[in-house]
């Protein structure tokens, strides 16, 4: 059995050596020379970042990590435990050889492994995006015996490792799909087939860095043509807080409900109102971040659209903080802060993507505890010197001072984190960020709480929430409305 199956292999090498393929010789040699040292493949996800939105940024990412794993199993595990010599080239047509033959181990083919690992990971995020690849990926792999450096099962190793470091890969950093927020508690919301019966605001400066940006009411449109749509915030839509209005008398006149096409700042305005008015919220991701709709595991127009047209929906948590006594309330999906931390998201969310999650968080921490003052206020009682107070609506996963995304919207908890001043603070947190162990340092708080009180703010404070800015009075409450909002969601089958 040993002695028939390397038999076979050559056989297959010599019978694909051999044939004439039309139209091959032109492009398979070029094709195996651009994914020399995965080049090929890292343009691809640099272009899929630069052009794409996040999921296709997060797609590109967990491509490039399965093919580093695959190149370094090759590189070590691989060639270096089976020492194979490469196929001779006396039946290989000169035209087709390359110009410089390759001088490692025949077995595995780390072409193959790197072309696979990258499809598979991106598969792994969008399986549309996955199978554009897959003619790419195997033609590179079949170009490896074609200008016969590979035999076949060197090509075919390597393809199984290249997916085995994808499996890993996803083993050690789940996908989005894998940690899908639990579809609970689900919610009565009418069907709206086509859209008839939603009336969507659509902010047109979400997500418009510069340029006027694509239509909005064209994009809402090309999901549920017969919704209802008013563009706001234009140069000649009427102000936001307006439309929102007409729009949920509209919606609650026609019995339907309630859309928006924006920002976490657009979409804490529409959930305000459709509070107010009673009504199931449409959310379309508009913005620049869109942390609400993603951790609700909604990334699409059309992920949105067909919840909205078959009535599929939960219901959520909403947040919210009022001055002292005042009856009166803001509202907040996402989350609330006082002191550095909204400097901190914002460096953190400009480098993310550049170096990743966790030495962005740890460049972030030490830029605002470089330069920023700590506040002395009252926590629920307790005076202290605090950096910086974060509240988010529901728990947060992620670096204890820099909580990243939540995985239940509807927990009943308020995500309370502190970074408490002091003594050597500012280095005593540096060094657990550093070490990947922020929770365990005395200079961060935590708490999971449904109710907490701030008082002592000095004057010219000013807190954040959802995006948004604005002065702090000198006391605050903050609590929650459990499972108070009705969004549409798709529901797991």
């Amino acid at each position: 059995m040993r002695s028939l199956l390397p038999q076979l292999d050559r056989r297959t090498f010599h019978l694909i050596a051999s044939r004439e393929w039309p139209g091959a010789q032109r492009v398979l040699p070029r094709l195996t020379r651009s994914a020399n040292h995965g080049l090929l493949w890292f343009g691809i996800a640099a272009g899929a970042a630069a052009l794409g939105g996040r999921p296709m940024r997060r797609a590109a990412l967990r491509g490039v990590a399965s093919l580093a794993v695959a190149s370094a199993t090759v590189n070590t595990l691989g060639k270096g435990s089976v020492r194979r010599q490469r196929p001779l080239l006396d039946a290989v047509p000169v035209i087709r050889q390359l110009h410089r033959q390759p001088v490692t181990s025949s077995f595995p083919s780390g072409h193959a492994a790197s072309a696979v690992a990258f499809a598979t990971g991106v598969a792994f995020e969008n399986k549309w995006w996955g199978l554009a690849l897959a003619p790419v990926a195997a033609s590179v792999a079949f170009s490896r015996v074609y200008t016969g450096v590979h035999y076949p099962g060197d090509v075919l190793a390597g393809a199984a490792l290249g997916a085995g470091a994808a499996f890993a890969v996803r083993g050690f950093a789940p996908t989005r799909a894998q940690l899908a927020p639990p579809a609970r508690p689900r919610a009565e919301a009418p069907a709206l087939p086509g859209g008839r019966g939603l009336v969507v605001v659509a902010n047109q400066r979400s997500g418009q860095r510069t340029g006027p940006g694509p239509d909005r009411a064209e994009e809402v449109h090309g999901v549920l043509p017969q919704a209802e749509v008013t563009v706001c915030s234009g140069p000649d839509g009427e102000p936001l807080d307006k439309a929102l209005e007409d729009a949920a008398e509209r919606a609650k006149a026609l019995g339907g409900a309630l859309g928006v096409l924006g920002g976490d700042g657009t979409v804490n305005a529409a959930a305000e109102v459709a509070l107010r008015h009673g009504l199931p919220l449409a959310v379309l991701p508009g913005g620049t971040l869109n942390h609400f709709a993603y951790d609700l595991g909604i990334e699409t127009y059309a992920a949105a659209a067909r919840a909205v047209e078959t009535g599929e929906a939960v219901a959520v948590d909403v947040a919210r903080f009022r001055a002292g006594p005042h009856p009166e309330a803001r509202h907040f999906l996402n989350t609330f802060s006082i002191g550095a931390y909204p400097e901190l998201v914002r460096i953190r969310e400009r480098w993310a993507g550049k170096i990743g999650a966790w030495p962005a968080g740890v460049l972030a921490a030490w830029e605002v505890l470089r330069t920023a003052e700590p506040l002395t206020l009252t926590v629920n009682g307790e005076r202290r010197a605090v950096w910086l107070l974060f509240a988010g609506n529901s728990q947060y996963r992620g670096l204890g001072f820099a909580p990243v995304r939540r995985h239940d919207l509807a927990d009943g908890v308020l995500d309370v984190r502190v970074v408490h001043g002091g003594r050597l603070a500012r280095t005593r947190l540096l060094a657990a960020a550093l070490l990947g162990t922020p929770r365990s340092s005395p200079v961060l708080g935590e708490a999971r709480l449904s109710r907490l009180r701030i008082s002592g703010l000095p004057e010219g404070t000013t807190l954040a929430f959802d995006g948004e800015v604005a002065p702090a009075p000198a006391e605050l409450t903050l609590d929650k409305q459990n499972e108070a909002l009705t969004v549409y969601r798709l529901l797991p089958e």
